[in-house]
């Protein structure tokens, strides 16, 4: 399916890994320009040179830069004044006892996972509206709405993300303009995929028979029994990218597998 995305401008930040280039990818399949985030200009270069080879008619660009560091920022957006999508993917989590949470975590979390995400979009929203068209999605969790106790640090902030979004989305009466947010569920990140080869590293087994293991002994309430692919998440956020996808305003939207137990 042609999502009518060709020759847009894209800006996904912590797009050399994960979900963040899982997303960069999608979007550069439907011929859209990507600008690769990641505070590491090897690994920005790495992506941008895999995204010039896997689609030559895009022109993907470095946009290195460290986005909690507002100096950073500012220095993107004078040297990126315009984009029709924004990604805000980046983010930071750890499982860390509530005890252990101290202000100087709550503060990185906030900084990282909230602010230099508003930041963002509080700079490229206004040209959007006068543009007539744009695209931001925000990247939560299913922990924004189902908190494991786990890392309530990294919770809470995703639950602000959902409000943000909804109160951005607030601001695009009545344009082409959208702001959502996507919530996966657990995903198969390199991250991810090295901690399950580690807990089962003298065992003869192929990924999936760990990857089933893991899922029925941690994470029996899954209803897909295995982790979410990031490229699923990709496709997903390029069709909400898409003029396709117009009515989605203020959405929370979830791909979770089947992790959130309501019907609402």
């Amino acid at each position: 399916m042609d999502m009518g995305l060709h020759q847009k401008t894209a800006l996904v930040t912590g797009s050399t890994k994960g979900i963040g280039k899982a997303i960069a990818f999608e979007l550069a399949r439907e011929g859209v320009h990507v600008l690769v985030n990641g505070r590491n200009d090897s690994e920005v270069e790495a992506t941008v040179n895999e995204l010039k080879t896997r689609y030559p008619e895009t022109s993907p660009k470095h946009a290195t830069a460290d986005l909690v560091d507002i100096k950073q920022r500012e220095a993107l957006f004078e040297k990126y004044p315009h984009v029709d999508i924004l990604v805000n993917n980046m983010g930071i989590y750890e499982l860390m006892p509530y005890e252990d949470v101290d202000d100087e975590i709550w503060d990185k979390y906030f900084r990282t996972n909230v602010l230099a995400a508003n930041g963002l979009s509080k700079f490229y929203l206004p040209k959007m509206l006068n543009n007539q068209f744009g695209r931001i999605i925000f990247i939560a969790s299913e922990e924004a709405v189902m908190p494991s106790g786990q890392m309530p640090q990294y919770c809470m902030t995703k639950s602000m993300l959902l409000s943000l979004s909804k109160s951005l989305s607030k601001l695009t009466i009545g344009t082409e303009v959208t702001v959502n947010t996507i919530m996966p569920g657990p995903t198969l990140s390199e991250n991810v995929e090295q901690i399950i080869e580690g807990l089962y590293p003298d065992e003869e087994l192929d990924f999936l028979e760990k990857e089933k293991r893991f899922m029925t002994t941690n994470l029996p309430q899954s209803e897909i029994q295995r982790f979410i692919k990031p490229v699923e998440i990709g496709r997903l956020a390029a069709f909400v990218c898409s003029p396709y996808a117009s009515a989605f305003k203020g959405s929370p939207i979830r791909m979770d597998g089947g992790m959130i137990p309501t019907i609402y």
